[in-house]
């Protein structure tokens, strides 16, 4: 699917992905795997006052970011962050209509103000009101964010939230017998041209009967199998192998601290 350009103010519509970032316990090893794996540069990372955000670049272009955990019990994973205007009016909006805040709207200097939320089945997300830092400088480029979707156990939960508090509008698809719903922002003519993101559904398969509620972060590649095959020689592992799509060729990948995430060759 085409990622939406639906610009604002802040450069993007409200509920349109605009970052992503991950929480490991070793960020210089993450820079080692992401490095290599997607030929990121990164940058000496924030102060302590920032948590130490390293930032990520794909030819000098913000992609992404690796963070230390301050808490080993908080888990490794990979966070997309949605546009607003407005986050602690998101969070009401949110709690309103019964996910929660996990972090409420916290401004990060002159960049911006983020917070995490969470659906009514706990699958996480992040809010971002931009300052001086927009988000993404290149997306759907091979080694950049193209897409994301959050899986889900009851579609009559989490479906009214999403198109209720961020004002998605919905399209329902069938993806080789798997039934997927996807979402393009409030004022857009629902479709493959105009989705940012959608809802999958989890299975009662033996990978996914125990797995939670979550959102998966996919990266543009050249050549899907060329990079799970890397996975393993730099300490990850693959989750699902690569297959083809409809909408491309997919693998879904573990990092070499636990992250999860998934490529997508067009």
């Amino acid at each position: 699917m085409d990622y939406a350009e639906q610009d604002t103010a802040d450069g993007y519509a409200e509920g349109v992905p605009c970052w992503v970032d991950a929480m490991l316990p070793d960020v210089a090893g993450g820079k080692r795997f992401y490095g290599e794996l997607f030929g990121w540069t990164f940058d000496e990372g924030a102060g302590p006052e920032y948590g130490h955000y390293a930032q990520a670049y794909a030819d000098g272009n913000p992609v992404a970011a690796l963070a230390p955990k301050a808490d080993g019990r908080m888990p490794t994973v990979w966070t997309v962050y949605l546009a607003t205007p407005d986050a602690a009016a998101l969070g009401e909006r949110i709690r309103a209509a019964g996910g929660s805040m996990i972090r409420e709207a916290l401004p990060v200097g002159p960049y911006g103000t983020m917070a995490l939320a969470a659906d009514p089945e706990g699958a996480v997300f992040g809010l971002w009101q931009a300052g001086t830092h927009p988000g993404f400088g290149r997306r759907q480029r091979p080694g950049s964010y193209c897409w994301t979707e959050v899986y889900s156990r009851d579609k009559q939960l989490v479906d009214p939230f999403y198109e209720g508090v961020l004002g998605y509008r919905g399209f329902d698809l069938d993806l080789d017998g798997e039934e997927f719903r996807a979402w393009s922002p409030a004022g857009t003519e629902p479709g493959p041209d105009t989705a940012v993101g959608g809802r999958a559904l989890l299975t009662d398969t033996a990978s996914e009967v125990r797995m939670p509620p979550h959102f998966l972060v996919y990266f543009a590649v050249t050549d899907t199998d060329a990079v799970a095959a890397a996975v393993p020689r730099l300490g990850g592992r693959i989750r699902r192998a690569p297959a083809d799509t409809p909408y491309g060729r997919i693998a879904v990948l573990t990092d070499n601290q636990g992250a999860t995430f998934a490529v997508l060759q067009d």
